[in-house]
């Protein structure tokens, strides 16, 4: 997290003056989703033409018909197999959607036992669910559908709180998983240190059936050219004697389409095995001409990762625009912090304790959207109220600019208010 030393207060007359004209501007700028910009997109177009004439997949499929593997092009998953670390026969491709796999899995769980489970979830009395915050609504919203309860985990630079973790799932059955997003988390960044994974894949759990839901969405999505590299979550599981813990996730949806994009799920053989055989009741098998037009395109690992370069060239100056505005205003800025991602979608904005729906209200006001105040909590509350996710890869350049400079006004009014409301 970037932060600062103390500095004088802000002017509330100069403060009110600049929102006044901010608001007089009239401006309409979205930063609450983290979605790929048109620019990112066009670099995928020339799928829209494949695969063309030649619809056979490598092993003789013909792609427009049924049948052929369930768990999807085997060439296509061999691209996936080491970015997400999962083993090509133990990795499934389906359809667009990563959360459709995490829902279908959570769903399949209550419904049907897993692999070293005593029974069905939906027959507990409770189900209940760690979430490292802040973290991502999705997965929070998913739950609550579910019913399944949500345990607030403490973020660290490392990852979840490993002590705060440890004493959940030690004593308590009913503790069933934990989300992880374990490379440039949403919305802070983090990259998970591998004592943490380590910790995560072998610690002891009251719940037999215990689940990491692990959310591997920017395992590609980098903004430097070192990229971060986690520990392998289901070989130390494996190691531990866990090897069915891990459920891993990952999508090609902000690397080729949004809403035409490949998932991918990756277990152990035996939560495979089950996935599989559960979700044959509602398909015969995903998109394989969506799946061979991707690995026509991709090529292999090395085709993605200089795919995922020139998404770099194009997101990452909007990131450091973000941190250039918030660093010239709040450089020091008691209160204030801010993290600098080095992948991923979002940056995090922490302010003083009260501040975040205020300053979220202040920017709608004045034509900013952003992601509600809260948003990054389990239920839509954080207790502290300072914490804002801005997500700047959608617009262009010059209007990540504008709307981070409104940020900025909208918080210096909010710091001045309540400098003033103390005095």
């Amino acid at each position: 997290m970037s932060s600062a030393a103390p500095r004088a207060g802000v002017d509330l007359e100069s403060a009110r003056s600049d929102y006044d004209a901010l608001v007089a501007r009239g401006m309409t700028l979205n930063l609450t989703r983290g979605k790929p910009s048109d620019a990112q997109i066009d670099l995928a177009a020339p799928m829209l033409d494949m695969p063309g004439a030649d619809f056979y997949a490598a092993d003789g499929t013909d792609t427009r018909n049924y049948y052929g593997s369930p768990q999807g092009l085997p060439e296509l998953r061999a691209i996936f197999s080491e970015p997400l670390q999962v083993p090509v026969p133990q990795l499934i491709a389906a359809g667009n959607s990563s959360l459709e796999l995490m829902h279908d899995t959570l769903v399949h769980a209550m419904l049907s036992p897993l692999p070293g489970a005593r029974g069905r979830w939906v027959d507990e009395p409770r189900v209940a669910f760690l979430a490292p915050v802040p973290g991502y609504d999705r997965h929070f919203t998913l739950s609550e559908r579910l019913g399944i309860e949500l345990i607030p985990v403490p973020m660290t630079p490392d990852g979840p709180d490993l002590d705060v973790v440890r004493g959940l799932v030690a004593e308590d059955p009913s503790v069933k998983g934990i989300w992880c997003v374990p490379q440039y988390s949403n919305p802070d960044g983090t990259v998970y240190s591998d004592e943490t994974v380590r910790a995560l894949a072998s610690m002891p759990t009251a719940a037999a059936d215990f689940r990491i839901m692990w959310d591997n969405a920017y395992a590609v999505h980098h903004l430097t050219d070192t990229p971060a590299r986690i520990a392998d979550v289901l070989a130390l599981a494996a190691e531990a004697g866990h090897a069915d813990r891990p459920f891993v996730f990952g999508s090609s949806s902000k690397i080729t389409f949004g809403g035409g994009g490949v998932a991918f799920l990756g277990a152990s053989r035996a939560n495979v095995d089950w996935w599989l055989r559960l979700t044959s009741a509602r398909t015969i098998g995903p998109d394989k001409i969506n799946h061979l037009r991707h690995a026509r395109f991709l090529r292999s690992a090395d085709g993605l990762a200089e795919h995922m370069r020139r998404h770099r060239e194009v997101a990452a100056p909007k990131f450091a625009a973000v941190q250039r505005v918030l660093t010239e205003n709040f450089a020091a800025t008691p209160g204030v912090s801010w993290s600098d991602p080095a992948g991923g979608y979002f940056v995090t904005l922490t302010v003083p304790d009260g501040l975040a729906s205020e300053v979220v209200r202040l920017a709608k006001a004045a034509g900013l959207a952003l992601t509600p105040a809260g948003a990054t909590h389990p239920y839509g509350k954080d207790p502290q109220d300072a914490t804002i996710r801005l997500a700047p890869t959608f617009p262009v350049l010059e209007e990540v600019e504008a709307a981070i400079a409104g940020v900025a006004v909208c918080l210096r009014l909010a710091l001045a208010s309540t400098e003033a409301a103390g005095r």
